[in-house]
């Protein structure tokens, strides 16, 4: 039997700076060539993961963006606002005026989460009005409109083949939905309960990685609805942090926290491998390379930066 490979630690690369409020998102894209950020200050910013230079600056939105999504292509980036749009943005325009191709409107609240399905045909967003919103791309219209909460939405992800979104809310709960019909499939958790901040699904679309305003992820099987691995240590009280999982070295789940630092546990082990510090706010999310061993971080509001950490060489 083989043991598994040696953990090897992280460490700070580049501190990226351009934005001038809070950092809300920061995401790979999934050919591994970009990096998008997104801001309060309105603007995103695609950055070259190779010389981690700034190609563009999208400009459009009138209020703060909080969430961001790459089609499956990485060709196209998703933006949620607090102007309760969804634009939709060519990554790879040669002129950033003209880079919006489709404004997508219907909410009626700050649209919180945003995310494509693998086809990149369809759009599910979350909102503070309590709705989950399913948007065909070729229109530009909602094919559901889901009363799926009592509180914000707080995120919205499609499972590997697309056919169900998992959806998280400050109400305490946490809900499967059918894509094709919107109706609820199943109730993973249910409130009244600390807030949903975070739910995503597995890269093999088999769990549910859920994160709550109780200083908490937890792993789900979200066939049985039975939670499995239970990841602490971070601190999560006030904002609502992304969680990822990485897969390219060590299977790891990887965190933001509200003391400033970044969290890599062990997937299987569940103990804490590393804690990444450096950031002078709030780490409200992370992002990892699909194929290198780099993580992408952001800070808020004392902060403004994005940080890229990255593996030491065996």
């Amino acid at each position: 039997m083989s043991s598994a490979p040696p953990y090897r630690p992280y460490r700070h690369h580049r501190t990226l700076t351009g934005h001038t409020l809070a950092v809300s998102c920061v995401k790979f894209s999934n050919d591994g060539l970009l990096l998008c950020s997104a801001s309060l200050d309105k603007t995103l910013i695609v950055w070259s993961s190779q010389t981690l230079a700034p190609l563009l600056r999208l400009s459009g939105h009138s209020e703060g963006v909080s969430d961001l999504a790459w089609s499956f292509d990485s060709h196209y980036v998703c933006s949620a606002s607090d102007d309760r749009t969804i634009k939709i943005w060519d990554a790879k325009s040669s002129d950033a005026s003209s880079s919006c191709v489709k404004t997508l409107k219907g909410h009626t609240g700050f649209v919180f989460c945003v995310n494509f399905n693998p086809r990149s045909s369809l759009i599910a967003s979350g909102s503070f009005d309590q709705t989950v919103r399913i948007w065909d791309l070729t229109t530009g219209r909602s094919v559901h409109v889901i009363q799926a909460h009592q509180d914000p939405v707080t995120s919205v992800h499609f499972n590997r083949d697309g056919s169900i979104v998992v959806s998280g809310s400050h109400d305490g709960s946490c809900k499967i939905w059918e894509v094709a019909s919107g109706l609820c499939l199943k109730v993973l958790i249910d409130g009244p309960g600390p807030a949903v901040s975070f739910a995503k699904f597995s890269p093999n679309g088999k769990f549910i990685l859920v994160a709550t305003l109780d200083d908490t992820l937890k792993l789900w099987n979200y066939s049985p609805g039975k939670f499995l691995k239970i990841y602490t240590g971070h601190e999560n009280r006030v904002y609502c942090i992304t969680s990822t999982f990485s897969v390219t070295d060590v299977k790891a789940i990887v965190s933001g926290s509200e003391d400033k630092c970044v969290y890599i546990w062990d997937l299987q082990g569940k103990n804490l491998l590393q804690k990444l510090e450096g950031h002078t706010d709030t780490v409200i999310s992370v992002s990892c390379h699909p194929t290198e061993n780099i993580i992408a971080s952001a800070g808020l509001h004392n902060d403004k930066t994005v940080r890229i950490w990255v593996q030491d060489r065996a």
